[in-house]
This record gives C-alpha cells, structure tokens and sequence, in this order.
C-alpha cells in the first residue's frame, strides 16, 4: 500500500523550489443536512493574485497521500487552485480499502464535496464559477456524482442545500463505481481515465456507462489505456498485487494489480490540462 501522507507534512510541496506554491491546511463544514462535518483540507495557490480557477481533488479508499499532493502542485502550477480534502481523518477512518464498522455513509463524501465548493466560491481569489472536481477510484465516482443530475436531486430530496453555482466540470480517474451510474446522466462535461488491464476498477463498466450518457445527451469521453493499471499515474509505484484490499471484481473478493504506467501517466496529465483548460478558462 502507498504511503499515506498526513497534512502537515506540507513541506513536500515546497521541497526544491523557492518558487514552488505553498500548502495550507484548512477546515470547512461538509453539506450534510442538520449534521454539518468540519472537514479538514490542504489548499494550494498558483502564484499570483488571482482569482483563480480551482479544483476540488477527492482521493481514493487509501485517503489523502503523497501523489495527492504532487497532483495539487501540479495544478498550481498550471494556474489552479487545488484543495485536497481528507474525508477520512476527520472520521476516524482507516485507509486500508476495507468496508468496515467506521465506513461512512455513502452520501457523505458527496456532501463534503460540495462543502469544499462552497468553501472556494467565498474566497476572493477563487473563481466561483470555474471549479472542477477530480477525483481517484472511489473518489471517481464522487466527481461524477457531483455532475451528475440524477444524483443532484437525490440531494435535494434529502435536505442538501446545494450552492446556485455547480461544479463546471468533472474528472474520473479509474473510478469505482461506473456500473450504479450506467441509466444516469451528467449535466456537465466529463473526462474519464481508466486503464484498460485494471482488476480493481474494470474499464469496461466505466465505458457502458460513458456510451449510455452520451446516447442520452451527455457532454462525457473516456479514455482507456492499453495494459494499464490502477494506479497508473502514481509515480515509482511497482507492478505488485495489494492483497488485503477489498475487490468484488476478482475471486474471493480480495486484491487489486497497480502499477505505473510512464506513457499512461503522461497522457493523462496532458488530457487533463486540456479538458481544464477548456472548460475552466474559456471565456
């Protein structure tokens, strides 16, 4: 398992560079009707004075770790803001990828991400109207749900109070999950990554559900990488099976194949920047 990286260790973000954007840790209260969370986040800024166009990261079942936060210098790099938020800390949840006593509800991570767009559209310097959402694994398929209409109503019928402005724009990279949202659709555009080998999030649920959106009218395009794995844009990750993670897509329900993949990898951060681009700073 990847190592996991607690917030204040913030120093990874600006190792080397004096230049390099500087992480701060702060707090905001998920959506969740009459039950607000404080949830607890890691914001970097591009340099300069903004306001900024900006993205809302959402990691997988493992939590916030180090290739969170070589993303969030990554967008800041290319002029976004990047709030990392940590759904599991403030729960007391263990990252280890297995269903347990402390799991929380499944609305709950939908709900602080909404938290975390309400938090950046009351700063001066973000962009209320230009926030993504991105997300990795089980943090995917919360960046689609955050876009996906079906899932916005759902919210409302249970209380949330959702801000006037939406997410613009969502990114999946090898999300979970694919086959609940198959007879959905988002409202907004998508971009999913997945690799074509991956055992843990199979790319062929993620492009029957792409393939029914589009036919319903939706703005989404997939991606597939031949002979990648999960984990594919995580730098220095060894091709190795995680045997105590939970897994309903192999036998016996346990472990997953990562590994990255160098051209995968850069394909993916070219793709990404291009989407963002598109979507976050045309006119």
């Amino acid at each position: 398992m990847r190592l996991r990286v607690v917030l204040p260790l913030l120093a990874v973000l600006a190792a080397g560079c004096a230049t390099a954007p500087v992480g701060q840790a702060v707090r905001f209260d998920n959506v969740t009707p009459g039950a607000p969370l404080a949830i607890d986040a890691t914001l970097v800024l591009p340099e300069g004075r903004g306001p900024f166009p900006a993205v809302v990261q959402l990691h997988g079942c493992a939590g916030v770790e180090a290739t969170s936060f070589r993303w969030a210098r990554w967008f800041a790099d290319h002029g976004y803001a990047a709030l990392v938020v940590d759904s599991l800390r403030p729960r007391g949840v263990k990252g280890d990828c297995r269903t347990g006593p402390d799991e929380p509800p499944i609305t709950a991570r939908f709900d602080d991400a909404f938290g975390a767009l309400r938090y950046l559209q009351g700063r001066p310097d973000v962009r209320a109207d230009r926030v993504a959402a991105i997300g990795w694994s089980q943090g995917g398929v919360y960046a689609i749900a955050v876009i996906n209409g079906p899932s916005l109503e759902r919210a409302r019928r249970r209380g949330v109070v959702l801000p006037p402005v939406g997410f613009a724009a969502s990114v999946a990279v090898y999300p979970g999950g694919c086959f609940s949202l198959v007879k959905e659709r988002v409202i907004r555009p998508l971009l999913v990554l997945i690799g074509e080998a991956d055992d843990w999030t199979p790319a062929a649920t993620c492009r029957e559900m792409v393939e029914a959106m589009r036919a319903r009218g939706a703005d989404a395009t997939i991606v597939t990488y031949p002979g990648a794995y999960h984990y594919f844009d995580v730098e220095g990750q060894p091709l190795e099976v995680l045997r105590d993670v939970e897994n309903d897509n192999r036998p016996g329900g346990y472990g997953a194949t990562v590994a990255y993949q160098a051209e995968a990898a850069a394909d993916a951060h070219r793709r990404i920047a291009e989407f963002l681009a598109r979507h976050l700073r045309a006119p």
